[in-house]
C-alpha cells in the first residue's frame, strides 16, 4: 500500500490508510474539497499509524485535520468509523451515519452480544458461540472503545449540499443494515463504501443486530444502484474502477451462482448453516471452512445462512427451527 493522496477526480482525493491484522491491506478514505474545507467519506481505523498517514496525506494537498468539517461514513465498521470519532474529539468535526446502523452501534457501545450468540446457535455454530461466551467471561467481549454516536443520522435518500457539489446519500442495506453510498451524479462518481468492491464480495449480514434477510437486502441494493446512471466506482477497498454497472452485474451473478451451489450442497439430507458451510468452498482459492481462522469461519457460516434464508424465501428450500437451531432441506 503506497501512502499519500491520489486525485481521482477534480477536487477528490483517495487516501489509503493501513489496517491491522486484516486480509485487506488498506481502507480508502476520500477527501472532497468543500470551499476552503474538506469533507471526508469514511475515516479509517483509530490507529496511530492511520492517523499519521492521514495527516501527512492531507498536508500534501494543503490541509490539516482542522480543515475537515464533516465525515460522511458509509457504515459503522471499525475501519470506516472510529478514526473519525477520535478526530471529532480533538477538532470538533461532525459525523453523519445511516440511521439503520443505530441498533448495532448501540449494541457495540453497550457490549450487547446476545443477538449474535442467538444467531450462532441458530446457524448450528455452537462451538463458536461457546468460545465467545468463554472469551466474554474473561473480559474479552466487544470493545466499545473508539465508538460514539454520530452527530447526525442520515434518514432515507438525502441530498447533502457541499460547496460546489451535491452528494445524494442512498441507503444500501446488506453488508450492514444501515450502509449508505454517496452519489455525485454531476461528476459521475459513486462513493461505494463496502457495498461494491472491485475484487472481492463484502461479507453479508454479520452484525450484533442482524437484518432479517441480509442477502435479499444486499441484492435489492445492488439492483437499486444499477438503476442509476453508470458512474466511476470509488470503493472503500481496492482500486478505483471506471464502471459501477460492470461490477454490480458481476456481484449479482456471483450470488445467483452461490445460491445454486448452496442448494446443491444440501443434497437430500437436512443440515444446519454450519454444516452446509463446511461443504462449500471459500475464497477464490476454494478453501475448506476448517482451514479458515476463527473470525472468517463466523463470516462464512453467517453468509451461508443468508443464502439459505433466501432459498427458503424463494420456495427452493424448506426450514424448521427446533431448540433455537434452524435446519434446512430440499
Amino acid at each position: 500500500m503506497e501512502p499519500g493522496a491520489f486525485e481521482v477526480a477534480p477536487g477528490v482525493h483517495r487516501i489509503p490508510l493501513p489496517l491491522p491484522n486484516d486480509g485487506l491491506r488498506a481502507v480508502n478514505v476520500y477527501a472532497i474539497a468543500d470551499g476552503d474545507e474538506l469533507v471526508l467519506v469514511d475515516s479509517g481505523w483509530a490507529l496511530d499509524e492511520a492517523r499519521d498517514q492521514l495527516e501527512q496525506a492531507l498536508g500534501s494537498i494543503g490541509h490539516g485535520f482542522e480543515s475537515v468539517r464533516r465525515f460522511l461514513v458509509t457504515h459503522a465498521h471499525r475501519d470506516h468509523y472510529t478514526l473519525g470519532v477520535t478526530l471529532r474529539r480533538m477538532f470538533g468535526s461532525r459525523i453523519s451515519l445511516g440511521i439503520g446502523e443505530q441498533p448495532t452501534l448501540e449494541a457495540v457501545i453497550n457490549g450487547q452480544v446476545d443477538g449474535q450468540l442467538t444467531d450462532l446457535v441458530r446457524w448450528g455454530a455452537h462451538d463458536i458461540a461457546d468460545r465467545i461466551r468463554r472469551s466474554m467471561a474473561k473480559g474479552g467481549g466487544p470493545r466499545p472503545d473508539g465508538y460514539e454516536m454520530p452527530d447526525e443520522w442520515i434518514r432515507g435518500v438525502t441530498d447533502i449540499r457541499l460547496g460546489s457539489r451535491t452528494l445524494r446519500a442512498l441507503p444500501t442495506p446488506g453488508h450492514t443494515a444501515g450502509h449508505v453510498v454517496f452519489l455525485d451524479t454531476e461528476s459521475s462518481l459513486l462513493f461505494a463504501g463496502d457495498h461494491i468492491l472491485p475484487h472481492i464480495t463484502p461479507s453479508i449480514g454479520f452484525e450484533l443486530i442482524r437484518q432479517e434477510m441480509p442477502l435479499g437486502d444486499y441484492m435489492d441494493s445492488l439492483r437499486l444502484v444499477r438503476e442509476h446512471p453508470d458512474m466511476r466506482l470509488l470503493p472503500a477497498h481496492g482500486p478505483v474502477a471506471d464502471s459501477t454497472h460492470v461490477r454490480v452485474d458481476e456481484l449479482l451473478d456471483h450470488h445467483r451462482k452461490r445460491l445454486d451451489e448452496t442448494e446443491r450442497a444440501l443434497a437430500q439430507d437436512e443440515a444446519t448453516a454450519a454444516e452446509v458451510a463446511g461443504r462449500l468452498g471459500w475464497t477464490r482459492h476454494n478453501r475448506k471452512l476448517s482451514e479458515m481462522d476463527f473470525f472468517n469461519r463466523m463470516l462464512a457460516i453467517g453468509e451461508t445462512s443468508a443464502h439459505l434464508d433466501v432459498l427458503v424465501r424463494d420456495g427452493r428450500l424448506h426450514a424448521s427451527t427446533v431448540d433455537g437451531v434452524a435446519r434446512y432441506w430440499a
